[in-house]
């Protein structure tokens, strides 16, 4: 497959970049006939585009320097268009549980991805934990589409990606002091790991977001209650991601990697895109996004005095960040992970936890009430319920239950 070389590729002049109202509002794909991998491309890119926006947004609120804030205001807007023009080619007849079925489908292949191809083993282990919690979502979903709509997950996924438990939904739920997670050196981390920690960190802010605002539409109580519980799983993972990042880049170096990252992924996105019009929406995305980070270096050199080469340190990179099939990937984290979990940011097995590990007490006062993630699989089909039923996955639940019950009754105070 082809290289990413951004030092050597041609940008767009960014006074062509701004689109008109057509140009911005493209006809959506037809849900019916649209590769599911065509439709995972488009949830990404339009998280990673939100990220943009939303970095840009802090940075002009902390940065002093008036020329930078002005360069800020004038990518955030082309940016913005971008997420708008990517989001809008959804289409109305997509219902919100069919579209958060690829954004699942986006948690699962992605992170499954990334962490095959990650350099820095700490940030592949904790990527790994996330894809079991990720790929069980999918499965939950799966059965709330089963009962409230009676859909097919497949018909969505279309068999690229298993449909079937991972780590428990019910048991992810942790005391915020267990999401905490060690950084990577700004210094010395890859390339390649500063990509997948932006990448990651964004698409798990975009599901978490998605949930939050559109989970409380459905009339349905399983239905409002499940979003509400993912969504809160969504939000550790966007915490845990967050922290991977080193908090010594300055704010221009992150927002360079951001506007790097964008074209990396618009490049890995075209080389394997299956729709000729959409493949072009791609390829001239990552023309603006090679302009924007070329500006980003300016300011580097201009406001911090330094070479942008002595932040990149690599001339390529790769490899590029591909929706494929992962099930023998999946299944093999599953057999050897299904059981761990975080503390004090490591990644142990539950039976070597202490009685007083925080989320045991965590757990009980969620959980106190009934657990959405358990209840929606008794609503599906005998064909989707019966999943939940395998040996390994009863046998974690078992274990955290006599683990709760045997720890503190409460949160602990901190």
């Amino acid at each position: 497959m082809a290289q990413f070389k951004p030092f050597e590729m041609e940008g767009m002049p960014i006074e062509e970049q701004p689109m008109n109202w057509k140009d911005m509002v493209p006809a959506p794909y037809d849900k019916k006939a649209v590769d599911a991998y065509t439709r995972t491309r488009i949830i990404l890119m339009n998280g990673i585009e939100n990220n943009a926006v939303l970095m840009s947004h802090a940075i002009e609120r902390m940065h002093p320097d008036p020329e930078v804030k002005k360069s800020m205001a004038l990518m955030r807007r082309i940016d913005s268009q971008q997420q708008e023009t990517i989001n809008w080619l959804n289409p109305a007849d997509q219902s919100i549980v069919e579209t958060t079925l690829g954004y699942e489908q986006v948690a699962v292949d992605l992170t499954a991805n990334l962490a095959k191809n990650e350099p820095d083993p700490y940030v592949k282990q904790t990527l790994d934990f996330a894809l079991l919690e990720d790929f069980d979502h999918l499965y939950r979903y799966s059965c709330l589409y089963d009962y409230i709509e009676g859909g097919d997950p497949d018909s969505i996924v279309q068999g690229k990606t298993e449909v079937k438990p991972g780590r428990p939904t019910s048991i992810e739920h942790r005391h915020p002091d267990d999401s905490m997670r060690k950084h990577y050196d700004k210094d010395t981390a890859d390339i390649k790991t500063k990509m997948n920690y932006i990448t990651i960190t964004a698409g798990e802010q975009q599901t978490m977001l998605y949930y939050r605002s559109h989970g409380f539409m459905y009339p349905d109580e399983i239905a409002r209650q499940l979003y509400a519980e993912i969504a809160e799983i969504e939000e550790q993972h966007v915490t845990q991601y967050g922290l991977l990042g080193d908090p010594n880049e300055t704010m221009l170096e992150k927002m360079a990697m951001i506007e790097l990252n964008e074209a990396y992924l618009y490049y890995s996105c075209a080389q394997t895109e299956s729709d000729p019009r959409i493949k072009g929406i791609w390829e001239k995305f990552m023309k603006m996004e090679i302009t924007h980070f070329d500006e980003c270096a300016r300011l580097i050199q201009k406001v911090e005095g330094r070479d942008i080469m002595d932040v990149v340190k690599a001339d390529v990179i790769e490899p590029l960040v591909v929706f494929e099939e992962n099930k023998d990937y999946v299944n093999s984290v599953i057999d050897n992970q299904l059981d761990l979990a975080p503390q004090n940011m490591e990644f142990v097995r539950m039976r070597d936890l202490p009685d007083s590990w925080a989320s045991f007490g965590y757990l009980r006062v969620m959980n106190a009430k009934g657990v959405p993630s358990e209840e929606v699989v008794s609503k599906a089909g005998p064909s989707l319920a019966e999943r939940d039923q395998a040996a390994n996955i009863r046998k974690v639940k078992q274990e955290v239950a006599r683990r709760v019950e045997k720890g503190m009754a409460a949160v602990p105070a901190r």
